[in-house]
């Protein structure tokens, strides 16, 4: 049965001919959906807390530093959720 959450909001930051920078913001509970990656991409952690992603394998809970920051390779398909009673925030740099 597919959970009912709160789309999490993106908003466009910069985008050129080498790099899409995306804000992403997740309200507590909030998800981005199942997506599946183009680019090997970037993220920047700007709030500290758990991020939840659903994967084909199963769940996977990381806890996140104010600051940090990790990157994967494209083809990465899950769906990213807050489980936090807080907002949670980041920025995403896809690189094309």
């Amino acid at each position: 049965m597919m959970k009912s959450r709160l789309k999490a909001t993106s908003t466009l930051l910069q985008e050129t001919d080498r790099a899409i920078v995306t804000q992403w913001r997740f309200a507590p509970g909030a998800q981005t959906g199942w997506h599946r990656h183009p680019h090997d991409y970037v993220v920047v952690v700007l709030t500290a807390g758990k991020l939840m992603q659903e994967t084909g394998s199963g769940e996977i809970v990381t806890e996140l530093a104010f600051g940090q920051s990790y990157a994967r390779e494209a083809g990465v398909e899950h769906n990213v959720v807050n489980p936090n009673p807080h907002e949670v925030v980041f920025v995403e740099v896809e690189l094309k």
